[in-house]
């Protein structure tokens, strides 16, 4: 009774110590298992990079938002590959969602992002204890 109850503790504090340490031993690993098997355990996916370009021809840009002649034009020191992909995500879903411009769906996510940070759609804070004037 005791040996199974102490090798089960041995087996628990082994797993243990595997699912703390797993971002350590999964870079050794990964030299000797299948890159799907290595993804799974890390929860690793990988992003796709859209540049600058494509991400204008899905709709991206307007003429507030130039993407192309800001990004790409001559002279630019931009070393990106393409826009925050999961900002870009975002934009789409609210395009879709409001059936608004992208310039309008720019300015919800940006007036949501300071809401979230208690921040007014003008810039002034939304905590009451502020300092606003003097």
């Amino acid at each position: 009774m005791f040996f199974h109850l102490s090798a089960l503790s041995v087996f628990l504090i082994i797993a243990f110590l595997v699912v703390y340490y797993r971002s350590r031993i999964l870079p050794i690993l990964s030299r000797y298992l299948p890159t799907s098997i290595v993804a799974r355990f890390t929860n690793y996916e990988p992003l796709r990079n859209f540049s600058f370009s494509e991400q204008a021809s899905a709709g991206m840009t307007s003429s507030n938002f130039d993407l192309e002649s800001n990004n790409l034009g001559e002279g630019s020191s931009e070393s990106r590959l393409g826009l925050d992909e999961n900002g870009v995500e975002e934009v789409r879903r609210i395009m879709a969602i409001e059936k608004c411009t992208f310039d309008q769906a720019r300015l919800i996510r940006h007036n949501r992002i300071l809401a979230k940070n208690g921040i007014a759609p003008d810039g002034t804070p939304l905590d009451s204890k502020a300092i606003t004037r003097l």
